[in-house]
């Protein structure tokens, strides 16, 4: 596959950022317009995954999914999609199955924040009772973003709570 033109990757990035603004306002039509159109100029994974997250906002939990199904192909070292499936699955209470996307999400070249899969494994393990995974994953999330205080805060709280 040739490499897109500069210009059309630059106008697609130009794009989604201000897709991105959009979504941030709660401009959630208008956002979606607007990742469409960086996607048709020059598909990035990062689009793919920003509209996947916008639908998700709309509760279209599929058609998110299938944005981030789209965005792996494109970029399977971006570690975004990933998480985001694991998160989807989460708000549907398929817990079992976000795990190995949340897994992958974590082994994944190129991610940030880093330490959301670990705290979304996390959080599943809580819900699933199983404390010492949950402690493991915690930690591994404040090893990932020491200064996440929300990372700090969910891992003190279960060390309280397991000790």
């Amino acid at each position: 596959m040739a490499s897109p033109a500069p210009e059309n990757l630059s106008r697609a990035i130009d794009l989604w950022r201000e897709a991105y603004r959009h979504q941030m306002a709660g401009e959630l039509d208008r956002a979606v317009a607007l990742y469409q159109e960086s996607i048709r100029i020059c598909p990035t994974a990062e689009a793919h995954t920003f509209l996947g997250w916008t639908y998700s906002f709309q509760g279209r939990l599929d058609e998110a999914t299938q944005e981030c199904h789209r965005a792996i192909e494109l970029d399977p070292d971006f570690g975004n999609p990933y998480n985001d499936i694991g998160v989807y699955l989460m708000q549907q209470d398929r817990l079992d199955e976000a795990i190995p996307w949340l897994e992958k999400a974590k082994r994944a070249r190129r991610y940030e924040p880093r330490q959301f899969p670990y705290m979304n494994l996390g959080r599943i393990y809580l819900k699933q009772g199983k404390w010492w995974e949950a402690l493991r994953e915690f930690e591994g999330g404040v090893r990932a973003a020491p200064r996440d205080e929300g990372a700090a805060k969910a891992l003190h709280s279960l060390r309280g709570r397991l000790n």
